[in-house]
């Protein structure tokens, strides 16, 4: 297995010939609005282009997994840092088979993306010669969660290949901790940058979440989204720094945009 880091939340899974978009968020630098405009430093989102390998990448895929995508069905409310136009337009364009939580494949479909299976969470779905299992997300603590509209994260199971989970947008939830502990994934993929609005408690894990997070993983982990959202304040040398002091670097990878890592 190959995991192609692009951006953000945004990368692909390479297993065989199967190549498999997770979160496309594939617009240019600067193409969607900030997304906190007084905690954080009003800029422009994406922060960073898409890196120079990505086209290539891009052209073998065939197949992607969204975690999450509409708020109340309202467009303009869509998680854009994880489907954002270009990507919806990629999808589209492509007719790349999508597995999506089952809430949205409504709304997927509406706007002609190809939702090849909604996921129930818990319950395993054939996909790739394995299985595919949607784990519930919690996208932030405290009320905003409610507004931010839950996805879920995928556990994967492939032929000849470590099962592998991605956390998706969530807090270290009792869900989170089932499927670190139950499923014992050996790679796991953890949204690192503690996004936060301009109003509320974080919307992903903070950074003890986190540590708890890497601590439970039975295996390496990958952290990303981080260093493309105006809202996210953590970043790499943070993270770093941070799992230096809990001993805890050897286990975790940080990929640098366009950065390939083989497991």
């Amino acid at each position: 297995m190959k995991i192609h880091h692009l951006r953000s939340a945004t990368f692909v899974i390479e297993s065989g010939n199967s190549f498999i978009l997770v979160d496309p968020m594939l617009g240019a630098m600067g193409s969607l609005p900030p997304f906190s405009v007084m905690r954080f430093k009003l800029k422009r989102n994406p922060l960073v282009e898409l890196p120079d390998n990505s086209q290539e990448i891009l052209g073998k895929v065939t197949h992607a997994l969204v975690t999450h995508s509409r708020c109340f069905g309202f467009k303009p409310l869509q998680h854009s840092d994880h489907l954002d136009a270009d990507g919806e337009r990629f999808l589209i364009q492509h007719q790349i088979p999508v597995i999506a939580p089952s809430k949205d494949k409504v709304y997927l479909e509406k706007y002609g993306i190809t939702v090849m299976c909604g996921l129930e969470n818990w319950q395993p779905q054939d996909f790739l010669g394995g299985k595919i299992t949607a784990i519930p997300a919690k996208h932030g603590h405290g009320w905003i969660h409610r507004l931010m509209a839950n996805g879920c994260g995928f556990y994967l199971e492939l032929p000849d290949e470590p099962s592998l989970y991605i956390s998706g947008d969530t807090v270290l939830t009792e869900d989170v901790k089932r499927a670190l502990n139950e499923l014992k994934p050996k790679i796991t993929v953890v949204a690192a940058g503690q996004a936060q609005m301009d109003l509320g408690q974080p919307l992903l894990m903070p950074k003890e979440e986190v540590l708890d997070f890497i601590r439970l993983s039975p295996g390496r982990v990958i952290a990303n989204h981080m260093e493309a959202l105006n809202h996210c304040p953590i970043d790499r040398h943070t993270l770093r720094r941070l799992l230096e002091t809990q001993d805890l670097m050897d286990k975790v990878l940080i990929p640098e945009d366009g950065e390939v890592l083989e497991l």
